[in-house]
């Protein structure tokens, strides 16, 4: 009991970096206060104590503002951070090492009795406002986007974004994450900001980090072409970015 418990508090210090003590995780996260509720319901509803769990899980909701039906069935390590307004049905699968953020629904879309819920392989991560719906499946390590609307199978690893939700290219993946590394180096995090979004400001901050790597490129190809016919230069490299952010810092 205490190991599991000490388990489950230590993927929370892995995925969120405001986590400071077990004390804190235990006493003020709500996601936690759900699971170990959900724990309980479980057994009372697998135990044949239906209206009993129901009844708990009531309270659970009210206490915490996240839902989750007895008969759902959790793996272990689930961390819901936030939490708030987080809807888990009753017939939802979740596997081991998976992520909810807040307003994320996992629910149905018939009335019929049987399989109605989603089902979650391991490691899956599904954004703020999320809404998987259906008796569909989410591969293991999938990533499903803020406030993306789900509603067919998702292959494993797969990254789904957009209402209704598609699979992002792989290539753009890799132009994205290479826009946000020369992001980051410039110091300008484009938190939320990708190319399926209608902001100009970011599609024109996003071309100037494509010109930026170009251009490193083109430099880099002209000094090593200058290189191999004998010409020196005498100029010194060019100073990392982090380099010039950190004096700039130490000046002010």
């Amino acid at each position: 009991m205490i190991k599991r418990l000490r388990e489950e508090f230590e993927c929370i210090f892995e995925r969120d970096p405001a986590a400071q003590s077990f004390w804190e995780i235990l006493t003020t996260y709500p996601g936690v206060h759900a699971i170990l509720v959900h724990r309980l319901t479980h057994r009372l509803w697998a135990g044949g104590f239906g209206w009993l769990a129901r009844l708990i899980a009531y309270f659970a909701r009210w206490w915490t503002g996240i839902e989750i039906h007895p008969g759902a069935q959790i793996g272990r390590r689930f961390f819901i951070d936030h939490g708030m307004g987080v809807v888990i049905g009753e017939t939802a699968v979740i596997g081991d090492d998976c992520t909810l953020y807040h307003g994320v629904t996992l629910g149905g879309t018939s009335w019929k009795r049987g399989k109605r819920h989603p089902t979650l392989g391991n490691f899956v991560v599904i954004g703020a406002g999320a809404k998987v719906l259906g008796p569909i499946t989410v591969g293991d390590g999938a990533r499903i986007g803020s406030n993306s609307v789900v509603l067919k199978n998702v292959p494993p690893g797969a990254t789904v974004v957009g209402i209704p939700g598609h699979f992002v290219n792989p290539d753009r993946q890799a132009q994205e994450a290479r826009r946000q590394a020369i992001a980051t180096k410039i110091g300008f995090d484009a938190y939320g900001m990708t190319a399926d979004m209608p902001d100009p400001v970011a599609h024109a901050i996003n071309h100037m980090l494509d010109h930026i790597h170009t251009l490193d490129e083109q430099v880099e190809a002209l000094k090593q072409s200058m290189q191999k016919h004998g010409i020196e230069i005498d100029k010194p490299p060019l100073p990392e970015l982090e380099r010039c952010q950190l004096e700039q810092g130490e000046e002010k």
